[in-house]
């Protein structure tokens, strides 16, 4: 598979596209402006010790200060087994007026200010570096005790020994050489080093480190061998970039490419039609067929539909065909649009069980290459399959999308007739009230379907017999907008456009 990856940044924004094999699969955005976020490493100052709570607060230059627990001997690692080797270390000493380095660990919330740890973590696809903490540990997800073993013993081997310092092995790490986990070891601790030289300089409140940064989040998780090209639509990118692959050590500088044309990269590469694209509920297949993805609170429903294919004389064969085809495409666009929590794809109903496992099977395959942890159940009798995905960050389609102030959000609009139903309501309200004339302004359009349809006439015959209607059409009002006001004057003023009901 040939990996293409986009970066570009423009409006405050960070973007960064993934083409695999001609199609887009991934995109991401981030605004420049994220401070606060878990994993930045901050140039502290203590302002407050309060010795009977254990705590300390650091000004970090954001809102609130943060809070630092002067018991805490080490990061609190629950999703990791390990052993400490040392634990001789004693609870922090600090001063008002001490400057020191933070992590954050959990986000500002509410009237509290950030949480902040002094031992330092920095994340990498495989491992986790603990520059400062004496600790060796290895995730729960790998089971494999000769596995475990192995993977222990080699990163034992890549701590520095005359440091307090460790290694937690993530998920990834049994999928990787050892020379693989030696080359990322060393970049994450030349991130560290870089941070200490960059700290000699820096002010309070500086930020020395962003673990979250969309740059280093997609060096550190996602490049590698099928990795083609990297184009780069902005200098400040590409030399963020640059740096960053020359601390990676194992990706060559001739495939980072600035991109230099007078257009917009993601136009000019045709990136752009390719994310338009992913707004629409309507996704085509290659075979004719199309799936329909509905977004809702409690989860997403991907719906499985044959459209122009025919396939053979077989209709199992057909549907079959189609279901397998969607298969992929489902696959991709919850990758692409970061789609999280529960999916239940309709699947075009199959009699044979041998073909529904096929199916449920090849989305499994399919899903098994999603970086974010994806679960399949069994198809069931009715040929839906419900499967989770992990949430990672938002989904594409809050950053291409806002919610449609007409219809709040519930992607539809009112009826012209219920308009009209609601307008009526609106006239007997008026006239119930006390008023002799009602008049009305209203959509242009809206007003033309009651002219036209004489939807009144039975109102202005009978109830409205002794009343005066008058309507205002608008051309700027929406199809459900309009206003009814009362009047109870001899003479009324009204504009040149309006006009007495029939």
């Amino acid at each position: 598979m040939k990996k293409e990856w986009f970066f570009d940044r423009h409006c405050g924004l960070q973007l960064t596209a993934l083409m695999e094999d001609g199609k887009l699969t991934e995109f991401f955005t981030e605004r420049e402006s994220r401070v606060g976020l878990v994993g930045d490493v901050y140039k502290g100052k203590v302002t407050n010790v309060l010795s009977g709570m254990n705590a300390v607060f650091v000004s970090c230059g954001l809102e609130k200060n943060c809070y630092l627990s002067t018991e805490e001997t080490y990061t609190d690692y629950t999703k990791y087994d390990g052993t400490r080797v040392q634990t001789d270390e004693q609870p922090l000493q600090l001063n008002v007026g001490d400057e020191i380095l933070v992590q954050i660990t959990k986000p500002a919330r509410g009237n509290k200010g950030a949480k902040v740890t002094t031992h330092l973590s920095f994340v990498g696809k495989r491992l986790i570096y603990l520059p400062t903490t004496d600790f060796l540990g290895i995730s729960r997800k790998i089971t494999d005790e000769t596995q475990r073993e192995k993977l222990l013993k080699i990163a034992d081997g890549m701590r520095d020994k005359n440091t307090h310092s460790g290694f937690i092995v993530r998920t990834q790490a049994p999928l990787a050489t050892q020379k693989q986990l030696k080359t990322e070891a060393g970049y994450l601790k030349k991130l560290y080093e870089e941070m200490l030289e960059k700290a000699k300089t820096a002010k309070v409140g500086d930020v020395l480190y962003q673990d979250e940064d969309l740059v280093t989040r997609t060096v550190r998780d996602s490049f590698g061998a099928e990795l083609v090209a990297i184009h780069v639509g902005d200098e400040k990118l590409y030399l963020q970039l640059l740096d960053r692959i020359r601390l990676r050590g194992d990706i060559p500088e001739r495939k980072l490419i600035r991109y230099q044309g007078e257009r917009s990269m993601f136009s000019e590469l045709g990136i752009t039609a390719r994310i338009d694209a992913v707004s629409s509920p309507k996704v085509p297949l290659p075979c004719g067929g199309y799936l329909v993805l509905e977004h809702t609170e409690a989860m997403t429903v991907i719906d499985v539909n044959t459209g122009s294919f025919t396939g053979n004389n077989n209709l199992e064969e057909t549907v079959y065909a189609v279901n397998l085809e969607a298969v992929e495409e489902i696959a991709r666009q919850v990758r692409l649009r970061n789609v999280g929590g529960i999916i239940a794809v309709d699947f075009i109903d199959m009699v044979e069980e041998a073909h529904k496992q096929a199916v449920t099977l090849a989305l499994e395959e399919r899903l098994a290459k999603d970086s974010a942890k994806c679960k399949v159940s069994p198809m069931n009798d009715f040929c839906v399959t419900l499967f989770t995905r992990k949430r990672v960050g938002d989904n594409v389609l809050s950053f291409l999308t806002k919610s449609c102030p007409t219809c709040q959000g519930a992607g539809y609009v009112a009826d012209d007739l219920y308009v009209i139903s609601r307008v009526r309501e609106s006239i007997m309200d008026c006239f119930a009230s006390g008023y002799e004339s009602a008049v009305i302004d209203i959509n242009q359009d809206i007003l033309k379907r009651i002219i036209d349809e004489r939807l009144f006439e039975e109102e202005r015959k009978t109830l409205w017999k002794e009343k005066r209607v008058y309507f205002v059409p608008h051309k700027t009002y929406k199809e459900h907008v309009f206003h009814v006001k009362g009047d109870n004057s001899s003479v009324l003023t009204l504009p040149n456009n309006a006009q007495i009901l029939y």
